[in-house]
């Protein structure tokens, strides 16, 4: 039963770095657009329709499966929020 949850969680952990990075990308590209309002809606809807797609697709109607999902779209969020530089440490870098 566990081998059958692995590949649930490794594809929520891939929406999670998919829904996490891209939102990264976005507050660092529209931070210095022009009107970032059309930035961080665009991605907020892009992103969300496909994470949301992407969960009921592996979901697959299991609630086994749609919480491995959960479970490693969270890890991802961990993960990537230790690892990534903080907005001061990219500021000055050189």
């Amino acid at each position: 039963m566990i081998e059958s949850l692995a590949p649930p969680l490794l594809a929520g952990a891939a929406l999670g770095v998919f829904f996490f990075g891209g939102l990264w990308w976005t507050v660092r590209k529209g931070a210095t657009a022009n009107n970032p309002a059309v930035w961080f809606m665009g991605s907020f809807l892009l992103r969300t329709g496909l994470t949301l797609g992407g969960f009921y697709a592996v979901g697959a109607g299991d609630w086994q499966r749609l919480l491995a999902a959960l479970l490693g779209f969270a890890l991802a969020r961990m993960v990537l929020t230790r690892f990534s530089p903080s907005p001061q440490e990219h500021r000055h870098a050189p």
